[in-house]
């Protein structure tokens, strides 16, 4: 969904943490221009719906002062299994005109919401097995999620130029420094503090994604509980500092059992799609999100699903200029995947 303009920077607004990436683009690919990022207090957005828009307009307009941000384009992205719907589709073959104009009525089949309450989007995939059927990825998000954004990125001096789905970034961001593994598929898992964004892959094309209204908040909510901790208590504790008295060793067994709850939504989501999808497997799971830099997480969930897990590079492929730290730029980089995949937008990509 577009508004308009040339360039922008990626802009993700998480519900724990903004980041904004902007990249600059080179004969030879991309180049960092600009990494940073601004934590948010609890509570601003929940799955996905921003609860207090005046806060976080001000906390945009720290991120921008801190960052030194001049351009006033942003690329935004919209998360949550509320207000984001994305169907994997099988239709008649038809031109993608003809779909356009059609693609208003199949849409109320997959679509729990009044049609006119949602913004729609499609992507053609290629033909089916069957004769004379294509695979169409249908997006659907409602016009009041859509609007909250763009209210607020305005507030905060912006114009949003592409509004994308954090899901399809990861996928943006997997294209742009990954070779793509031709047959196998490979699911990238976002997981922030109240959202999990996965996106399935199969020869580098979205076969299958979801989100779901868990993250590593449920990590900190078990530090507090067993620990009787304020949450930014909690939050030191999670990354792995000492915090009043309780070390990251004594914390390791309530995380563990917090980590459980994300392996099972990570692992029912691609059973699901493995029970959809006849001898279709997922060979490897790439971590993204403050998730990732969970003490022990990836080797937990690598032991527990039995499948590799790696963790996201999103500047894998772009190069640091000397001027940013590479070693804290690598170390956070995980952070940083949504944010590069909606850097990497231009209006009339497909």
């Amino acid at each position: 969904m577009f508004f308009g303009g040339k360039t922008s920077f990626g802009l993700d607004i998480g519900s724990s943490y903004i980041k904004a990436v902007q990249l600059r683009e080179k004969r030879r690919g991309f180049e960092l221009d600009l990494f940073d990022f601004i934590q948010l207090p609890p509570e601003l957005i929940v799955d996905g719906s921003i609860i207090d828009s005046m806060r976080l307009a001000e906390a945009l307009k720290e991120l921008i002062r801190k960052a030194r941000i001049k351009t006033k384009t942003a690329a935004i992205g919209i998360a949550g299994h509320a207000s984001v719907i994305i169907r994997r589709i099988a239709l008649p073959e038809m031109t993608e005109e003809e779909l356009s104009e059609s693609i208003k009525f199949e849409a109320e089949q997959y679509v729990p919401f009044d049609i006119e309450d949602v913004n729609i989007d499609f992507q053609i995939l290629g033909p089916k097995e069957e004769p004379g059927q294509m695979d169409v990825m249908l997006v659907a998000v409602k016009k009041d999620i859509i609007n909250e954004y763009v209210s607020v990125v305005k507030e905060a001096g912006l114009t949003p130029l592409v509004v994308d789905v954090d899901a399809f970034a990861l996928g943006n961001m997997y294209e742009v420094n990954y070779e793509i593994e031709a047959g196998k598929n490979l699911a990238i898992v976002n997981v922030g503090a109240r959202t999990m964004n996965l996106n399935l892959l199969k020869n580098g094309v979205s076969i299958f994604t979801r989100d779901s209204s868990i993250g590593s908040n449920v990590v900190t909510e078990a530090l507090q509980k067993a620990f009787n901790l304020p949450y930014e208590t909690a939050e030191k504790l999670k990354r792995g500092e000492h915090a009043d008295g309780t070390s990251p060793e004594d914390a390791s067994p309530v995380m563990a059992a917090a980590y459980e709850e994300l392996v099972t939504e990570i692992t029912r989501s691609i059973e699901y799609f493995q029970t959809t999808s006849v001898h279709e497997e997922v060979g490897r799971i790439i971590l993204s999100g403050g998730g990732a830099l969970l003490r022990e997480f990836p080797k937990f969930l690598a032991e527990k699903a039995s499948v590799e897990v790696g963790i996201s590079e999103p500047f894998r492929n772009i190069s640091i200029p000397k001027r940013f730290d590479r070693t804290y730029i690598e170390e956070i980089a995980p952070l940083a995947a949504v944010a590069v995949g909606l850097a990497l937008r231009r209006p009339g990509d497909r």
